[in-house]
């Protein structure tokens, strides 16, 4: 686990010069690689690149980046894993090797192969820079699920890219000018989905996708990723293709995936543990480490006093079962909230998830002792977990047998809204389920729009809307930017793709990778092998839901390991209480970051509606903490400069 950064400059460039701003590129991101760095810079090409390394695999100088290819065609910096990288090496069995580190094995791969054959032969995480000096030619490429994360961008004649914004930002032609297109995405969703970032012409490169910037490159001109590997393309492959076992061959098959990935995972030449929340997928991930290790593997989790928020005795039921060595921390809230003022730091935009808060507590418990940690994240995508899978199934479902819905929808606009306010107050409550933001002046709006929509698409972007209606949010809304188009004729199915292209890498994996980089944690997701995603879009949902329940083929395999009765529980999210803090300790802190006069001046956002709510939210009138926590995430990142 490392990070990456350079930058390109068509003209060419002073080579001290280049070495100095990418050393100082390089440093803005040393959390993620504290072991090591170096710089390569060519000058009459106009090519530089920075690397920090968190040593993992071959700690010795065998691994240090930037890394020069043998015939020194190509260079390379790499952040991330590739796993099967010795397999690799068996289909290379004449040269001969320096060291073991993954790095090397994948430029000696690229110079027999090339970059995109080489990468459809990986299993891995990573985000990858390659120069070529024959085709003076850059390639950026980002492993298949976004688990490492890579911005690119032209600031004026000159190409940037890295691990971080906070990278890139340090670059001379950095223009630091806000994407306001990307501001009605997060309000509607919490965060910033690829391929936007909150600054404009810089973007995050795609997963599963390769970018090739050259001489013939021009800035005025949008650049176009083109995939390696599409989730989309291997969903339609294995519709064609579905799994014909039976239940009990499902379970076998699904455990043998997982065991041969976390055991590729598992490699390392430093300290592994993993995250324990006492859930399905981390207790599962956990489950087949013990049953692989001699010796105890390193479990943490993380506990808080409040009623609704700890899961902590939870994951200590399942590690005293299992006989990990396991560590909990009990958190007091002074504890999480002393971390609120890092996050515009950690995140480098605004970032709207408060389980951020926990997950970077975790990984700095974690750090302690390991410098690995694996993690259960995917299984929700994968497998039909969320719970709002089952609550928009139910609605679609009520919702369809209406009759003439477009003809209610019309109804319902002409009726004067405090009317509709006492009337169907009940059933937009129960439409609701969560806190979904929307104009105080037009409380029934929510239900109109899922009347409206007869596509299933648009009525799934609403139930994971936070905000349904971001243009009134926003001063001077653009267009918002986003395909709510259907990926699949089942809802069901739809709504775990989706989620995978957009939920996962975005909010899941950019959480988790920026809380435990910023105290120099390596992370695996053994559960997003692309081998193991593959095999499992083939299943019928039948295996995935059953009796009303997500995940039933995944918890057969950890009923294997764990007995039902320490699993049998609710399911919980890993949150921490940020509704009742800014009703109390965080109040201040919000009144400030929400100031009137200041909200007025930055001219983003509405601030009359936003001043309403936050008082509604504090007088325990409604909870609109998620509708208010993106626009906090925003005001503090604007704050921060």
């Amino acid at each position: 686990m490392c990070g990456i950064a350079g930058f390109y400059l068509l003209s060419g460039f002073e080579s001290d010069w280049a070495y100095s701003v990418a050393n100082t590129m390089g440093i803005a991101i040393a959390h993620r690689g504290p072991d090591d760095s170096g710089e390569w810079c060519d000058g009459d090409a106009g090519i530089a690149f920075a690397h920090r390394r968190l040593s993992i695999l071959d700690l010795s100088n065998a691994g240090h980046q930037p890394m020069v290819s043998p015939s020194g065609r190509y260079i390379i910096i790499l952040n991330g894993e590739i796993y099967n990288h010795l397999e690799i090496r068996k289909e290379l069995p004449l040269h001969a090797w320096r060291g073991h580190s993954d790095t090397e094995t994948i430029i000696v791969a690229i110079e027999k192969w090339g970059v995109e054959q080489t990468l459809k032969k990986t299993v891995g995480m990573f985000a990858i820079a390659v120069w070529d000096r024959n085709e003076r030619q850059l390639k950026l490429a980002r492993d298949r699920m976004g688990e490492k994360p890579l911005y690119y961008g032209w600031q004026g004649n000159t190409f940037l890219f890295g691990s971080e914004l906070k990278a890139l930002r340090r670059h001379p032609a950095f223009l630091n000018c806000i994407n306001q297109e990307a501001l009605p995405l997060l309000i509607r969703f919490g965060y910033i989905p690829a391929p936007y970032s909150i600054y404009q012409n810089i973007y995050k490169l795609s997963p599963g996708a390769v970018l090739t910037v050259s001489q013939s490159s021009c800035p005025e001109q949008p650049l176009h990723p083109t995939p390696y590997w599409s989730l989309l393309e291997q969903i339609n492959a294995a519709s064609h293709n579905q799994f014909q076992g039976t239940d009990r061959d499902a379970i076998s098959e699904l455990d043998m995936h997982l065991q041969n990935s976390i055991c590729l995972q598992m490699t390392s030449d430093v300290p592994v543990g993993a995250f324990l929340s006492g859930g399905i997928d981390s207790s599962t991930v956990v489950a087949l480490m013990q049953a692989q290790s001699a010796v105890k593997i390193k479990t943490f989790s993380i506990g808080f006093d409040e009623q609704g928020y700890n899961e902590a005795h939870h994951a200590k039921a399942v590690a005293t079962h299992l006989g990990t060595s396991h560590t909990e921390l009990y958190v007091t809230s002074r504890q999480a909230m002393d971390i609120i003022p890092n996050l515009a730091t950690i995140y480098d935009e605004p970032f709207g998830d408060s389980s951020a808060i926990p997950t970077y507590l975790v990984s700095q418990l974690a750090k302690q002792q390991v410098t690995v940690s694996l993690s259960g994240d995917g299984g929700d995508e994968l497998f039909g977990g969320y719970d709002r899978y089952f609550s928009t199934l139910n609605r679609w479902k009520q919702f369809s047998k209406l009759p003439a819905k477009n003809s209610m929808a019309l109804v319902l606009n002409s009726i004067p809204d405090e009317i509709l306010d006492k009337t169907l107050a009940p059933i937009a409550k129960f439409l609701r389920g969560k806190s979904l933001a929307r104009p105080l002046s037009n409380r029934m709006e929510y239900l109109v729009k899922l009347l409206k929509n007869s596509d299933h698409a648009q009525f799934y972007q609403l139930m994971i809307s936070q905000c349904h209606s971001p243009e009134k949010i926003l001063i001077n809304p653009s267009q918002e930017k986003n395909d709510a188009q259907a990926l699949s004729s089942s809802l069901l199915d739809h709504m775990m793709i989706k989620d995978s292209l957009m939920y996962l890498p975005d909010d899941i994996l950019t959480k988790v990778d920026r809380a435990a980089m910023a105290v120099s944690l390596e992370t695996r997701v053994p559960l997003l092998d692309y081998r193991l995603i593959e095999w499992a879009w083939a299943l019928p949902q039948h295996l995935k839901i059953r009796n009303g329940e997500g995940k039933w083929l995944l918890k057969q395999v950890l009923y294997k390991y764990v007995p039902k009765s320490i699993m049998d529980r609710p399911k919980m999210g890993f949150g921490v209480p940020v509704d009742h803090w800014l009703r109390g300790p965080l109040r201040d802190w919000a009144e400030d970051l929400l100031n009137e006069s200041q909200l007025r001046s930055q001219g983003y956002f509405n601030h009359k509606l936003i001043r309403q709510c936050l008082n509604e939210h504090c007088e325990g009138i409604y909870n609109w903490k998620d509708f208010l926590w993106p626009i906090l995430m925003t005001q503090a990142w604007l704050k921060k400069g």
